[in-house]
Order: C-alpha cells, then sequence, then structure tokens
C-alpha cells in the first residue's frame, strides 16, 4: 500500500472508530434512562391498576374528588416549584438546558397522577410517565456531570423511553422522542439514545410482569376511495385534536381567575363531579372501556367522544395532574366509530385510524402516531394509519397539547398568529 493510500485509510479508520466509541457510548446511556424510566413505569402502572379498580369496586369516591382536587392543590402550591411545570419544563430544558429538572417531580407527579385517578379525575398516563423519566433522568446526568449538549440528549431519550415504556409502543416511543420538540424537525442527534432507552423502558416494564392490553390485528385493502375516506376523517380527527387543546387551555384561562392556586384543582374536582351526576361514570378515569367497545366493532354516538373531551379539559386544565395521550385515544376511537357508518367503512378499521390520529393531530407528531398504529394494531392498515395521522396533523394547525413545542416550519404556506414561522418559534397559545 502507498503512503498515499494510508493517509487516505488513517482518517477514514479513525472516523469509525469515534463512531463506534460514540455509539457504545450512547447505547450504555440510553439503557440506564430505559431501565429508569422501564422501573418507573412499572411501579406506575401496577399502582393505576390497583386505584382504578378500587374506585370501580367503590363509586362513591367520586364525590370526594373536589377535596382530593384541594390536596393535590396544597401539595403542588407547597412543594411544587418548578416540578409543577411539567411536560413544558422537560421540552424547555431540552431546548435550552438551564436548570436541572427538580428530583421531586417523580414522586410528585406520581403520587398527584394516582389520587386523580382514585377518585375519577379524567386524565391519562402519559403525562406522568414522561416527567417521572426525565426527573429520573435528569437527575443520574447531575450525578455524572454530564455537558449541557449530551444532558439535553438524555432527556431526548427520557421522553422515548417513558412513551415506550408506558405504553408498550417502543418504535413508536423513540419516534415520538425525536419529533415532539418543534414542529418540522426531527431530531436524529438523539435517534440511538432515545431507540436503546424506548426498547430497555419497555423490556424492563414487560420483564417485571406487567403486560399491555393488546387488541386484534386490524388490516385493510388499500384503495383510492379508501384513502379519500380515511382522508376525510383525518381532517375531522385533526379538529378534534385542536378542540381538545383549545377547549383545556379555556378551562385553563377560566380557573387562572381564582387568586389562591390550590383551589384550582378543588373547582376542576367540582366540574368534573357536576358532569359525572349528568352523564354518568363511563367518562372517569381513562374510560379505556369506550375505547374497547369502538374497536370491538361497535358504533358509538358522536356525544361519546365530545362528553369524554369535555370531562378530561376540565380534569387538565383545572391543574388535576395525569396525561392527555389515553383520553386521546378514547376520543379517536369514539369519533372513528361514529364517523364509520356514513364514511362506509368498517367501524374497527376507522377506530383504530382515530385510535392514533387524533393524538398525532394534538400532538403534532404524525410519524411517531403511525408507527404506534403498526405497534398496536399489526401493520396489515399501515398506510390508512399515515393518511389519517398526517391529514389529522395538517388540520390541526400550529396548537398543541404540548405548549412548549417550537414550531421550526410551518404547515405549508402559512403565517402563524399573523407573523411568518421562525426557526424555534414557540406554539401558539390561545391565551397569548
Amino acid at each position: 500500500m502507498t503512503d498515499e493510500h494510508r493517509g487516505d485509510v488513517r482518517p477514514a479508520l479513525a472516523e469509525q472508530v469515534g463512531i463506534a466509541v460514540h455509539l457504545v457510548r450512547w447505547v450504555v446511556l440510553g439503557a440506564m434512562v430505559g431501565g429508569l424510566a422501564g422501573g418507573a413505569a412499572y411501579v406506575f402502572l401496577e399502582g393505576l391498576d390497583r386505584v382504578t379498580a378500587y374506585r370501580l369496586d367503590h363509586g362513591w369516591l367520586v364525590w370526594l374528588l373536589p377535596a382530593a382536587g384541594l390536596l393535590i392543590g396544597l401539595g403542588s402550591h407547597r412543594f411544587g416549584g418548578r416540578a409543577a411545570q411539567g411536560n413544558v419544563l422537560l421540552l424547555e430544558e431540552i431546548h435550552a438546558p438551564s436548570e436541572w429538572v427538580p428530583r421531586r417531580m417523580a414522586p410528585l407527579v406520581l403520587v398527584g397522577s394516582w389520587i386523580t385517578h382514585l377518585f375519577g379525575g379524567s386524565a391519562g398516563r402519559e403525562g406522568t410517565a414522561l416527567q417521572m423519566s426525565g426527573s429520573l433522568s435528569d437527575l443520574a446526568a447531575r450525578t455524572l456531570r454530564l455537558k449541557p449538549d449530551d444532558r439535553r440528549l438524555l432527556l431526548i431519550a427520557s421522553l422515548g423511553a417513558g412513551f415506550g415504556a408506558v405504553f408498550g409502543v417502543p418504535l413508536a416511543g423513540a419516534v415520538f422522542a425525536l419529533e415532539v420538540q418543534a414542529i418540522g424537525r426531527v431530531r436524529y442527534e438523539a435517534l440511538v439514545p432515545a431507540l436503546t432507552g424506548s426498547i430497555v423502558g419497555d423490556l424492563v416494564v414487560r420483564g417485571l410482569g406487567y403486560h399491555h392490553h393488546r387488541v386484534a390485528a386490524v388490516t385493510a385493502e388499500l384503495t383510492i376511495g379508501l384513502a379519500g375516506k380515511v382522508a376525510v376523517a383525518g381532517v375531522a380527527f385533526g379538529l378534534c385534536g385542536l378542540l381538545f387543546t383549545e377547549a383545556t387551555h379555556l378551562v385553563q384561562r377560566a380557573v387562572r381567575r381564582v387568586a389562591w392556586p390550590p383551589l384550582r384543582p378543588m373547582l376542576g374536582g367540582f366540574g368534573v363531579l357536576g358532569l359525572f351526576l349528568l352523564f354518568g361514570s363511563d367518562y372517569l378515569g381513562l374510560s379505556l372501556p369506550l375505547a374497547e367497545r369502538a374497536l370491538g366493532g361497535e358504533g358509538l354516538g358522536v356525544a361519546v367522544f365530545a362528553l369524554k373531551l369535555v370531562f378530561t379539559a376540565v380534569t387538565l386544565g383545572a391543574g388535576l395532574p395525569g396525561g392527555e395521550v389515553t383520553p386521546l385515544f378514547v376520543m379517536g376511537a369514539a369519533l372513528g366509530s361514529a364517523l364509520a357508518a356514513p364514511l362506509h367503512l368498517p367501524v374497527v378499521l376507522l377506530a383504530a385510524i382515530g385510535y392514533v390520529a387524533v393524538f398525532g393531530g394534538a400532538s403534532n407528531t404524525p410519524l411517531a402516531c403511525t408507527i404506534m398504529g403498526a405497534e398496536i394494531f399489526g401493520a396489515g392498515a399501515v398506510v390508512p394509519f399515515a393518511v389519517g395521522c398526517v391529514v389529522a396533523y395538517v388540520c390541526s394547525g400550529h396548537r398543541s397539547i404540548y405548549a412548549s413545542q417550537r414550531i421550526v416550519a410551518a404547515k405549508g404556506r402559512t403565517t402563524i398568529s399573523g407573523a411568518p414561522a421562525v426557526r424555534d418559534h414557540r406554539v401558539q397559545r390561545p391565551d397569548r
């Protein structure tokens, strides 16, 4: 080999060695994050199943929801501090690392979410899982004294690990972490730790003995007619996600008029209690039986998705802790089942598409939700899942359930609240 060829090989070899070291380092760090997220998700899910079962056996507990809201409000006011910002804080620390995520975030959101579900608040699971994962991962970053850029990647990985672990969707969890931070940007530099963390988190949850509920596979033969009908439904799914975001912010603005913050969750408790007296208990808690009915082929009325939307907006808008995703799954499945008859589509198919597409529109994560559809329902309808999620994403505008999500590129040649989209522009909130 000539000296000239040796000169070409050595830099290439050094580059490959550097890549290998980088890969091993971030696989190890991602696995660490996945272990923390998986352990936390298992504790949360096991506890959530137990408090939900206890509430169902003791229906009178819903009458104590206002008192539980006051307790949560007092705890957040006294001990919450920055931790009370929840997912907003996690995304802000990814965008611009400044201060460590408070260590108390994990126990506060865990206990608060259990209390919300024990007394019948309409909330989900993902918010708790993400915040616990982010808090524990940032504690690890602090212990390891990671640099700000490395800490940012670890926080991104924590989002994927928390999401993948709590829903049992490791690939969707990884893509969600890369996609959720900003509209129009996917953070591929965090791909290795995000994927590793999500896979390990899911394996830990399964290894500890928790089994996610799975439904029958959904298949569909792709035709132009099917794609067109799913696109029409996708418009409704996107508007549903937008309506939920707006309704939640409307409740937030209303309760902010109350000067003493601890009273706000209590008012939310009274609101949910009033809704329960009018419409019954089907919309309390996760409401997964509603989604199961739709996915089982039952056509539900439009009122079902609308009532779940109102129950959840009141619960979360008033400050009762929990996530948005599972309620959005339920809304999407119910709306899909209601639209199936007028669109002449199978109820199961459109309910499954709605299950993931409404969340895809509300969170601006169409890629992750398409993959989630394939992981939950099988790949037999992956193209209809993609059509529904992408159309819902476009039609949901530039709002988001994650208030600190930013806008890198607008959805088409549009303006954002009267001004052109700019790099890292924060998602516009209705109260701004």
